[in-house]
């Protein structure tokens, strides 16, 4: 693919995109699931992802691996991840100056989620914890459960992104978490950073919900691009609580690009919210 090809029609030119180092806090080839064989799902989506990431001029992603936990309702795909951990770091080896992890947790089994936070997070390559809104492992950010799990990511230095979601009629399980519970989580630990996923699906909604808590940063896939999202989350939560999102590949990069590049907003702030943000996040500054 040459630089003339990426200069598609709502795209920057290359050079720009370049500049503004984006790196992305949702990436979800296969959601995270890597097929029966451990790998060739996570890589064959990673491979359909390849050319939005080039189109996109992105530098890292960062992606959810199932690590054993019971995750997933695939109890042999659970039984294999745990008798072949090593498993879930080929994707890392495909990639490996470009993607990053957070492992996902399961509340329902504290122990050994504190185990796995140690070996991959503490004592591994992981950035941090995803605690999901579904499946088996989901249970509502204010239980119990889940702060004995954020005090173990918090102690071994990870980052901590919920998946938040307001859905017409209610909860789409009882597990689910919304912004508002995030926010009351946040607050216990005013100290450490939380990112709410998908800024509550309804983004006015959830932007009302954390807006108060300072630790709480919203991300921006996973909803249609709508006219005025970031305009307002800037207006009152600052550029620097925003980090981009784009759910590759399962959305799409006009989608999720197009929130922030499309924006009425300075340079600096699309800067700060494709990438820098993310960095300031990590404590990393790779040129």
């Amino acid at each position: 693919m040459t630089s003339s090809s990426l200069n598609l029609p709502g795209l920057p030119a290359a050079s720009q995109l370049r500049s503004y180092r984006i790196w992305d806090a949702y990436f979800t080839p296969a959601h995270g699931h890597p097929g029966r064989d451990g790998s060739s799902q996570l890589l064959r989506d990673m491979e359909l992802s390849e050319p939005a990431i080039q189109k996109g001029q992105f530098e890292k992603l960062c992606y959810f691996p199932h690590v054993g936990l019971g995750t997933t309702t695939d109890a042999d795909l659970e039984q294999r991840l745990r008798a072949h951990p090593q498993l879930v770091m080929v994707p890392f080896e495909r990639w490996p100056d470009r993607l990053l992890g957070m492992i996902q947790v399961n509340a329902h089994d504290v122990p050994r989620s504190r185990e796995a936070i140690r070996r991959w997070i503490q004592d591994g390559p992981m950035i941090g914890a995803y605690f999901p809104g579904g499946g088996p492992a989901a249970m509502t950010c204010t239980h119990r459960n889940v702060a004995l799990l954020v005090e173990a990511v918090v102690s071994a230095g990870g980052v901590i992104m919920q998946h938040t979601w307001y859905k017409t009629g209610g909860k789409q399980g009882p597990g689910e978490s919304t912004p508002a519970e995030l926010a009351e989580l946040a607050r216990h630990y005013p100290e450490h950073s939380f990112i709410c996923a998908h800024a509550g699906g309804e983004w006015e909604q959830g932007i009302r919900a954390i807006r108060g808590e300072k630790n709480v940063l919203i991300e921006t896939s996973g909803f249609d691009a709508t006219a005025g999202f970031l305009e307002r989350a800037v207006r009152e939560l600052g550029a620097n609580r925003i980090l981009f999102g784009s759910h590759l590949p399962s959305r799409s990069l006009g989608t999720e690009l197009g929130k922030v590049l499309g924006a009425e907003l300075t340079e600096a702030d699309k800067q700060r919210i494709l990438g820098t943000n993310f960095r300031q996040l990590l404590q990393r500054d790779e040129t």
